[in-house]
C-alpha cells in the first residue's frame, strides 16, 4: 500500500496545577527478569507504538510516547474506570494549549516495571491524534525515563530494562533529559552545523522537524518546499515540507529524510528546541533510549532504508464515513493550481466509491500515484475533476 500518512504528534507538557495534585509519591518496581519482558506492538496509521498493557488492573490500549513528560489518561478511559480529577492545569501540547486534569493513580503495568501510587493527567484527547486506532493512554517520560528503553522495530516488540545496559552494539548519540521540561533531548548533524537541543519523540510519526531558527541558514541543503498538515493533542498543525538528501546522527548517514519545519513560535521553540526527531525515523533502527546513561544507541536495520512516500497529488484527506474530506492543500501541488479548497468533500476515485476500509487498503495510492496519471475525482455533489498528478517537492 502506498499513499501519503497523515502525522499524528502527541507531545505534551503540563504547565499548571500539578503541585497541587492530591496524591501520595509513586513508587516503582522494575522486575529482575525485565529483560525478558518484552511487550509486543504494532504500528498506529501515525507510526506510533500501540500497545495493550494495564491500568488499575484494567486491560487498555497505550502509546509509547517519550514526546509526553506526564503519563496521561483519555477523559473518556477516566469516566469509564470511574476516576475523578483532583486538580485542574493546563499542558503545553503541539497545536496549542489543551486542559488537562490530574487524578491519583493506584497502578500502571508496562514490561517488567510497575508503578504504584502517584498521580496521573487526563487529557480530553482526540481519538484522531493516533489515527484509526484509537488509544487511551499514553506512557510517557515520568516513567520511562529511570529506566533503558530498546525498541525493536522489526520484530515490533520493546522492553525496559535496568539504566547503563546495552544489549546491542550501534552508533552511540548523546542523550539527556532537560531539567527544565523532562522532554529526551539528542544532537544531529545538518550541512556543516551541529544541531543540539533536539527532542526524542516516539510519539511523533514524522522524520524530523525543525524549528523556524534551526533551519535558517540552511535552506540550501533541502529541495522544493511545499506545506503539510499534521494532528496534535492541541489541534491540527500547518508546517512547510521538503526532503534533505542527506542527515548525520554521530557515525550514521540517513538518506531521503522528509523535514517538516515549524512556524515561528512552533512547539519545539517554544519548548527551547531545535526540533524533533520522530518515529518516521527511528522505526529504520533498534533503538535504545537511556538518559540515566546519557546516551542513545541506534543500530540500523537491514533493508529499513524506504523511499519516502511523496504525494502527486497535493490534497491531503482524512477518511468521514463512505466520503474523503479534504484537510489540506498542498503549496505548489497540482491541486492548488487545479483551485482545490480544503473541505471540499470526494465520493468516488476513478468511478469507484471510497471504500468502508480505504485508510488500509490498496485505493489510497492514487494520491501518490506515477506522475502523469490522471485521476477522476467525485465529488459528493456530483461534480467530476480531473487531476494530473506531478512531482513538486
Amino acid at each position: 500500500m502506498a499513499w501519503l500518512r497523515f502525522l499524528f504528534l502527541t507531545a505534551l507538557i503540563a504547565i499548571g496545577g500539578s503541585g497541587a495534585a492530591r496524591a501520595g509519591a509513586p513508587t516503582d518496581h522494575l522486575a529482575a527478569d525485565s529483560e525478558a519482558r518484552w511487550v509486543s506492538f504494532d504500528l498506529t496509521d501515525g507510526n506510533q507504538i500501540r500497545f495493550r498493557t494495564l491500568l488499575n488492573g484494567h486491560w487498555v490500549d497505550a502509546m509509547l510516547d517519550t514526546g509526553v513528560t506526564d503519563t496521561a489518561m483519555s477523559a473518556r478511559l477516566a469516566r469509564k474506570l470511574g476516576m475523578k480529577p483532583l486538580v485542574q492545569g493546563r499542558a503545553d501540547a503541539i497545536g496549542g494549549s489543551v486542559p488537562l486534569a490530574w487524578t491519583a493513580l493506584e497502578r500502571v503495568e508496562v514490561g517488567g516495571l510497575v508503578r504504584l501510587g502517584g498521580r496521573i493527567a487526563i487529557i480530553d484527547a482526540d481519538p484522531r491524534v493516533s489515527g484509526s486506532a484509537p488509544v487511551d493512554l499514553f506512557i510517557g517520560a515520568d516513567l520511562l525515563s529511570r529506566h533503558a528503553l530498546d525498541i525493536d522495530f522489526s520484530a515490533k516488540r520493546f522492553r525496559l530494562m535496568p539504566s547503563g545496559r546495552m544489549p546491542f552494539r550501534g552508533a552511540i548519540v548523546p542523550l539527556q533529559l532537560d531539567p527544565a521540561t523532562g522532554l529526551y533531548l539528542t544532537e544531529l548533524r545538518l550541512g556543516e552545523r551541529q544541531q543540539r537541543q533536539i527532542i526524542v519523540d516516539s510519539g511523533d510519526g514524522g522524520m524530523l522537524t525543525l524549528a523556524r531558527p534551526a533551519w535558517r541558514g540552511n535552506e540550501h541543503l533541502g529541495g522544493p518546499v511545499t506545506t503539510g498538515m499534521a494532528w496534535g493533542l492541541g489541534g491540527p498543525v500547518t508546517t512547510e515540507l521538503t526532503i534533505l538528501p542527506e542527515l548525520r546522527i554521530a557515525t550514521l548517514v540517513a538518506e531521503t529524510i522528509e523535514l517538516r519545519i515549524e512556524g515561528e513560535g512552533g512547539f519545539s521553540a517554544r519548548k527551547g528546541a531545535g526540533g524533533r526527531i520522530g518515529n518516521g525515523l527511528l522505526r529504520r533502527h533498534r533503538v535504545l533510549l537511556d538518559p540515566g546513561a546519557r546516551r542513545m544507541v541506534l543500530a540500523p536495520l537491514p533493508g529499513a532504508t524506504w523511499p519516502v512516500t511523496r504525494s502527486t497529488s497535493g490534497l491531503m484527506v482524512m477518511q468521514e464515513g463512505d466520503r474523503l474530506r479534504v484537510l489540506h492543500v498542498m503549496r505548489s501541488s497540482p491541486a492548488e493550481q487545479a483551485g482545490w479548497q480544503a473541505g471540499a468533500e470526494i465520493c468516488a476515485i476513478d468511478g469507484a466509491a471510497v471504500p468502508a476500509d480505504y485508510a488500509n487498503g490498496d485505493a489510497t495510492g492514487w494520491s501518490v500515484g506515477a506522475p502523469g496519471r490522471r485521476v477522476r475525482l467525485t465529488l459528493c455533489d456530483g461534480m467530476e475533476r480531473e487531476l494530473v498528478l506531478a512531482r513538486f517537492y
